[in-house]
């Protein structure tokens, strides 16, 4: 994913977590909320957290995840900021992964629109 695209401030994953919409899956958390809308592209950012599972595990998880998110990115509004969440679960899905994640984004994208 290009640097354009990652969410790299924690005010910015602060604010997608605290404010914004959420739909959850039994693998991932996805976070969203609507910024500034002169931007060219969404971004994205992951939180894997220890309870996942070991450096090794994490990582593999994230990297997973990155794959999966670039797939979404294309047909995603640009002013959007995304959180994406592992849950434990997430480090022995399998296929389940990437259904949870086409699940929970469309779902929070059809709860922004919404709004």
């Amino acid at each position: 994913m290009p640097r354009s695209a990652r969410l790299s401030n924690s005010a910015d994953f602060r604010q997608a977590t605290a404010h914004g919409v959420r739909a959850g899956r039994p693998t991932l958390v996805v976070h969203a909320t609507l910024a500034d809308p002169g931007r060219s592209s969404a971004r994205v950012g992951f939180v894997v957290s220890k309870r996942v599972g070991n450096a090794v595990v994490r990582n593999r998880v994230k990297r997973r995840l990155r794959h999966l998110v670039a797939a979404q990115l294309p047909g995603t509004p640009a002013a959007l900021d995304l959180v994406v969440r592992a849950l434990p679960a997430a480090a022995s899905a399998t296929s389940d992964l990437n259904h949870d994640l086409a699940a929970a984004w469309s779902r929070v994208l059809g709860k922004l629109a919404t709004r």
